[in-house]
């Protein structure tokens, strides 16, 4: 049996328990792309529940989003192969995405349907955790796009509740690095598929991630410097208007 590597594990380990992120009696949805990240999440959490000191059940589901291709049965062989409880359906949402607004905000569309589905079968399955395969990367770029493109200041929580709590969001792997997943997958024998959408060379992402990665490469500590950041809000020196410049906004 091939073992978690001991760094990684324990990045694991401390987000699992800074966020509270698994109890007894768990019934943990994971949503699989077919992304390295969310396959080897599968995969983490299926050794974690055979030596975890709690029981909590599994099940992957993936959604095909209707682009066509092989991908639907590339995501099945590998879910397979990690022997996981698995849901599969197919859907419309790529396409229904990407012809909405005449092509625009597509990537909002697609993201909006999948994630509501999600949630519906969360309920239908009675999973009161939904585990997605986010790493350190994902939630420094998504701060970048909401301060870019949103407007706001705001990133990926590695847990949040939803629904008065009747289910909660968990990113298992919120303090790993990208490169960790990859070679974890590697040894694994992982095999990613890839994204058959055909807006995902040119997402907004692509781009916050193109800008980040020299950054990166110039400051081998800027990384860690963003993602600690996200934790240590400063307040009191941001923007926050007054009560009175409130009531008088409101006025106005």
């Amino acid at each position: 049996m091939f073992a978690i590597p001991k760094q990684l594990n324990h990045l694991v380990g401390r987000a699992m328990h800074l966020y509270r992120m698994l109890a007894d009696g768990d019934r943990v949805m994971i949503a699989v792309s077919g992304g390295i990240d969310s396959l080897v999440l599968s995969w983490l959490l299926k050794e974690w529940s055979q030596k975890a000191p709690i029981r909590y059940e599994l099940l992957a589901v993936q959604l095909d989003m209707g682009f066509g291709g092989a991908e639907y049965e590339l995501v099945k062989e590998q879910i397979c192969r990690i022997d996981l409880p698995m849901l599969m359906e197919r859907t419309d949402f790529g396409y229904k995405a990407i012809t909405a607004e005449n092509g625009k905000s597509g990537c909002y569309h697609c993201a909006r349907q999948r994630r509501n589905r999600l949630f519906s079968l969360a309920k239908e399955h009675h999973c009161n955790k939904l585990a997605f395969g986010h790493h350190q990367e994902d939630i420094i770029e998504t701060f970048f796009l909401n301060l870019f493109y949103g407007g706001n200041l705001s990133a990926m929580a590695p847990r949040q509740e939803l629904f008065g709590g009747k289910l909660t969001l968990i990113r298992p792997l919120a303090m790993v690095e990208k490169k960790r997943i990859v070679e974890l997958g590697q040894n694994l024998g992982i095999t990613p598929v890839a994204n058959p959408c055909p807006l995902a060379a040119n997402s907004r992402r692509e781009k916050i991630r193109a800008w980040l990665t020299p950054l990166y490469e110039e400051d081998s500590a800027l990384k860690a410097t963003i993602f600690a950041s996200l934790g240590n809000i400063r307040a009191d020196y941001l923007l926050n208007p007054m009560p009175t410049a409130l009531a008088q906004i409101s006025r106005d």
